[in-house]
Order: structure tokens, then sequence, then C-alpha cells
């Protein structure tokens, strides 16, 4: 095979890059110029997608992306800035190169020329599901962000003609994902364990429901909107479909009896699963990344939040979401009086115990041997060490470390990546089961949510006990199987980056984010203004360090995390535009308008 034959190469990854060498051999562990010989030479190949084939990798303080900072993007961490997407202010400029053509390129390499191999048997079968697993995770992140794309399985000649290609339709995309994982599940080792961290039968089985619940309620509820960005040709009968391979996917691997809830103390066990540095015996966690901070592989997740800042805040409609310890909304005089006194609101005997693992409270050790001891939120803190809402976020935050180079320590927190754990296929599972039939499904949904609740005992799920009505709660409308199941996801899955994503499928901008303005902990009206005295300035012509809602003089007012001047109405994402990202100029021009621009770009 000439070197120019074997040019990975695909229209837009070649033309926006440029920066590929027409007489360079393909990226990763290639020995030969018949490429991929043996097992080992592919399993080294592979190796490269585990390197950025990643839920998170990244720490980012104040972007959103990475262990710790992936809700940046949402309304469950704010940052001390507005977020251009959801104020509907992000330009057309922003649009970049689908750099994941790059990787799906170097894959369709890997996939149409292992048939060089030499050798057969079980390894070589594994690999396969490993090139079909990350093919399938290069396109749903692409899939998120951009909706219709080209699907290429296939080496292309670096020839204008080839390159010349339409986007596909959301459902033919979703198709060839689902199908691609479904390889992936044919050819993976089944594991019982992550003690290997590589993917397996049950991470590729997880990752099909999430894409086929993913598109499923996004086709359903842009559907019910009339918007632009649904498969005008999808029918009710594919939608379900959808979802049913979501309950499908999730339910191969309850059904395996291996993986289950990491349990112990319920005020602790939570939280504990974030800071537990090996988890290869957690029979929760499928697939994780370790760190290593010695061998310099680390990230500075605890050295931004080990004195309650990192830029960012817990939103107070996160905090609010938690139900009480006896499983009621958090309503009424109870959230009147426990907000007077800081912290009170917080606690694992008023609230969820998760919410008390994924918030700090009065008296949370932050730092080894007391050498930091949370009291207050640092409103007034300088650089990073700033709190933006009142509400610090304590997951992810490795309080107990003996390695002092954590502490304060540049990529040297060790806190695991986890990519999929257990408590995301029982989430799927109850999900699907409530979008095709909640109340057929009742039971079912209960039962597979009951384990989340049993790690920090809390009470079994009563869908009307459960029920929020408040005239100011955005689901209140909402099937109350499909509203609770929904809570739940935001309370277990919090500030693990997954918010924003939820928010763009079930197109629920309109009720989350189009005129809110988010907000953090009560000050005026709590003993807050009195913790600080005149070290925070507000209400003044020039100069504020802090900003509130309403008007001095208010009995009753909020932290705003951010300058709000120019947006008295509140973040206004564009819901004829935003849902999905813009093309790259040069995607449209470079494929002779074949691509066309996304909605309202």
């Amino acid at each position: 095979m000439k070197k120019r034959n074997i040019i990975l190469s695909i229209a837009v990854s070649l033309i926006l890059s440029g920066c590929f060498d027409l007489d360079k051999m393909p990226e990763g562990q290639l020995s030969t110029a018949t490429a991929f010989g043996t097992t080992s030479e592919i399993s080294k190949y592979l190796n490269q997608f585990y390197q950025d084939g990643l839920r998170t990798q990244s720490d980012n303080v104040g972007a959103a992306s990475g262990i710790a900072f992936g809700d940046n993007n949402s309304d469950n961490l704010i940052v001390n800035s507005v977020n251009t997407r959801l104020a509907g202010e992000l330009p057309l400029s922003s649009a970049t190169t689908l750099d994941n053509y790059k990787q799906i390129r170097n894959l369709n390499f890997l996939i149409n020329n292992w048939n060089n191999c030499t050798e057969s048997g079980p390894e070589l079968t594994n690999c396969k599901g490993e090139a079909y697993y990350f093919r399938a995770w290069y396109y749903y992140r692409m899939f998120i962000n951009y909706g219709e794309l080209t699907w290429v399985n296939e080496v292309l000649d670096p020839v204008q003609e080839q390159m010349e290609r339409p986007r596909d339709k959301r459902t033919l995309i979703a198709d060839s994902i689902l199908a691609d994982l479904d390889k992936a599940i044919l050819y993976l080792n089944a594991e019982s364990n992550s003690a290997k961290m590589r993917v397996h039968k049950d991470v590729a089985r997880a990752l099909k429901s999430e894409v086929a619940l993913f598109e499923g309620t996004w086709e359903k509820y842009h559907k019910a909107k009339n918007d632009e960005f649904y498969d005008k040709t999808i029918t009710d009968e594919k939608i379900n479909n959808y979802l049913q391979q979501a309950a499908d996917a999730a339910k191969e691997v309850m059904d395996r009896n291996v993986w289950g809830i990491s349990t112990g103390n319920p005020l602790t066990a939570y939280r504990d699963l974030f800071i537990t540095l090996d988890l290869s015996a957690n029979k929760e966690v499928l697939w994780w990344k370790k760190y290593d901070a010695s061998d310099n592989i680390g990230h500075s997740v605890t050295r931004y939040l080990n004195k309650g800042g990192g830029l960012t805040g817990v939103s107070a409609s996160l905090v609010n979401d938690y139900l009480t310890r006896d499983g009621k909304p958090f309503v009424g005089e109870a959230y009147n009086e426990a907000q007077k006194v800081y912290g009170d609101e917080l606690m694992p005997e008023l609230r969820d115990p998760r919410l008390s693992q994924t918030v700090c409270t009065p008296g949370q050790v932050l730092r080894p041997n007391n050498a930091y001891v949370y009291d207050l939120p640092p409103l007034n803190g300088n650089s990073y060490d700033q709190n933006t809402t009142g509400y610090s976020l304590l997951k992810y935050v490795e309080f107990n470390t003996t390695y002092e180079a954590t502490i304060d320590g540049e990529h040297k927190s060790q806190a695991p990546a986890i990519q999929f754990r257990y408590a995301d296929i029982l989430l799927n599972y109850a999900e699907a089961l409530a979008e095709l039939n909640g109340s057929a499904n009742a039971d079912k949904i209960a039962a597979a949510l009951q384990p989340l609740r049993s790690r920090v005992d809390m009470p079994e799920v009563d869908f009307d006990r459960e029920y929020n009505t408040s005239d100011d709660y955005p689901f209140k409308n909402l099937d109350k199987y499909i509203q609770v199941v929904r809570r739940e996801r935001r309370i277990e899955k919090a500030c693990e980056g997954t918010r924003l994503t939820d928010i763009l499928r079930w197109a629920a901008a309109d009720e989350l984010i189009v005129g809110k303005t988010p907000t953090g902990a009560l000050f005026v009206g709590s003993n807050l203004e009195q913790s600080y005295g005149s070290s925070l300035i507000f209400d003044k012509e020039s100069d504020n360090n802090l900003f509130l809602t309403g008007k001095p003089g208010d009995a009753k007012r909020y932290i705003i995390p951010f300058n709000n001047k120019n947006y008295p109405d509140g973040w206004q994402f564009k819901t004829n535009r935003d849902y999905l990202l813009p093309i790259h100029k040069d995607m449209i021009s470079l494929t002779q308008k074949l691509w066309v621009q996304n909605p309202g770009w």
C-alpha cells in the first residue's frame, strides 16, 4: 500500500487544520509502512485515545470543562462573570474547527487496516471493540455541540471531490453512533471491576444508554416546541425506540449483578467516592482515570477549592432542589427559617445528606490537620480563593490528603476522574422508563433510584410526596414521574459536568435559563451581613465588591455572583439559536456550502 493511500483524511479535518503533511503517516505507534501487523502495535496505537477521549481531564478554573468545574456553564455553578452562551452573547467568531474529526480519521485508519494483523484471538477482538467505542465517543461529543454531522467511516483520498459531503440528518448520526456501540459491546471484554482502567462491555453499554437517552429526549422535547433543532422526519415510534434502547442498555448492566452503589457512613459515603484515589475495587465505578502527582500526573482542583473559593460557587437553584431530610420539597416556612443563619439550610439533619457532602458547611475541614476550617464563604477572598455565591463546593476537595504537595501545588491534586459509574446506569434507566410511561413503570423507577437514596439514608421515592408544585418551581407542570427523576439526576450528578447537556436535550432553556438571574445565599436577612461587617461594599456608585438582588431597604437580598448592571432581565439565551454551537465559516465555504450553518447563526 502506497503511503499516500493510507493518509488519514476527511474533508473538514484536512482543510480546516491546514497542518497535515501529505507525506506523514498517521499518528500513533506505527513501526512499519504496513501498519497494524501485530496486536501489540494496535493496542499501543489505541492508547492515544485514552489520553483525550475522556469526559473529564482538566481543571480549568472558570472554564466549563474538567473535574469539578464542568458545571460552570450551567445553572449549577456560577463564576464571577457572565457566561456568554447562557446570556445569548456567544459570537459567531467563537466557532471552532471540529477537531474530533482528527481522532475519527485516526480511528478510521485503524478500522480500515486492522486486517493487516497477522494475529488473531481475544486480544485483537477487544482492540476492535475499543476502536468502535472511541469512534462513537468522538462523534457523540460533536453531536451534542453541533447536531447534524457528516458520518465518515472510511479513509478518504485527500482530493476535493471526496471531501465535498453534506451533513447527514440527526437520526442517521445517532443511529450510526449506536451501531458503533453495538459493535463495541459485541467485541469488548466483560469485566467485573475497573482495575484495568480501560473500556469494556459495560462501559459501552453505559455510553449507549446515554446516547440513546440523549437523542430520544432531544427529539421529544424539541419536537414538542416545534423549533429548528429536531429531525423533521422523526416519528413518536422512533423517539420511543431510542428511549427503549436507553432502558435496555442500562438494564443489561443491571442484570449482570456485578456493579452496585458504594456504601458506608451515610454522612460521608457519597463525598468519599470522589476523593478515593484508587477506585480499582470500588463496585460503583465502571471506568475512571487515575492521577499520580508524584509522577507528574495530576490536576489542581484541591488547590483552587480548599479555602472555599475557586472563583465559582454553587447556585441557590441547585441548593434549593435538594429535598428535606423527610423527602419533601424545601419550601415554605422551613425554607425561610433555615436561611436566617448561614449553614442551617445545608445541614444533613434538615436536608438530603448529599447536600452537605457537595457544599461546604460551617466547621468543615478543608485542609489537613485543621489548617483551614470553613466558617463563612470567602466572598472577599483574593484571586482564586474567592467564592461567588456564598455556597462553596466541597465535592472533589482532598481535605484529608497525606500528600503535602496537593494542598497548594499546581497539578498536584489526585481526585480521580470518574468516567462512568453505576449511578449513571440507574439514572438513565429510571429516566428512560419515566419518559416512556412513568405511571406504568413507577415501581421500576422507584426501585432503580432506591440505592442512591439508601446510600445517604434518605426515604424511598414517593412521587406524590416529592412533587413540587410551587409557583416558582421551573418544572411545576411536568409529569410527576419525570420531575422526580430529573431532580434526582441533578442532585446525584451535581457538578459532574452534565447539567448543560441535560438542559439542552430537555429543550428546557425557557424554564431554566431565559430571564433568570443566578443567585446564591441570602445575605441581607441572614447573619452573613453582620458577619462581614464593612468588609464588603454594595449599593455604591462605584467600587462594589458584592452584588445583591433587590434594592436598599429590602428585608431579603440574595447574592448575585457578578455585576448584573447590564443584565437587568437576567440571562437571555437565544432559544432559536443557542441550543447548538455555530459552524466555522471555513467548513461551509470549503465544502462548497454542502455544510450549512446551524439555525439562528
